[in-house]
């Protein structure tokens, strides 16, 4: 029996909406299964320090440090994503729940429409993220395998889900193992999108 099963990070589908406002410094989001409309993780940035959180409202904003938890509704952690000072390039770290190395996120110089790559704890890259310029369309994948994909763009299940332009859709593809850690840093990778490449 798989014990990953019940996890919500065996979902291959996911609703995000992120926490919207006029004066939001932290970088707070909420994943919903589209088709049980169920929530069923909470992305959180709760350890902002002041002087970041004045920063996110200036053109600094790209360069902050980030921490964020992804974790069950009113439950433990399941992953961790952060990130020092960015000055050219972002380099993003993911842990999970206990606090142990899953991989990294590096951004690619000179990249046309945003792109990074995904690191596994060893250093391996495991898919690289390719988005483009024209609109919320993403995806991660290596040699021509995508392994998921990130859009603005869906009318099956879960489209009532969708109620402002801050949403958006998540889809892993079913051959990804519940269990494979590439599930977590693609997941970690989805909060990121914003904070590395469109801010």
């Amino acid at each position: 029996m798989d014990p990953w099963a019940n996890s919500p990070l065996s979902l291959n589908s996911f609703v995000v909406k992120e926490h919207v406002g006029m004066f939001k410094a932290a970088n707070n989001f909420d994943m919903y299964d589209p088709q049980s409309g169920r929530l069923v993780l909470e992305c959180r940035e709760e350890k902002l320090g002041g002087f970041t959180k004045l920063l996110r409202f200036t053109d600094y904003k790209r360069m902050t440090p980030f921490h964020i938890e992804i974790r069950e509704p009113g439950g433990e952690t399941l992953i961790e994503i952060k990130r020092g000072v960015s000055f050219l390039l972002s380099e993003v770290e993911v842990f999970d729940g206990e606090g142990n190395l899953l991989g990294s996120f590096k951004q690619k110089f000179f990249s046309i429409g945003g792109k990074f790559d995904v690191y596994s704890a060893e250093g391996e890259v495991l898919c690289s993220l390719k988005g483009k310029w024209t609109g919320w369309d993403f995806s991660f994948g290596i040699d021509g395998m995508e392994f998921a994909h990130v859009s603005k763009q869906w009318s099956g299940f879960g489209k009532e889900l969708f109620t402002s332009a801050d949403n958006y859709m998540l889809q892993v593809a079913p051959s990804l193992e519940s269990d494979h850690p590439l599930r977590k840093l693609i997941i970690a990778a989805v909060m990121c999108i914003d904070m590395v490449l469109k801010e």
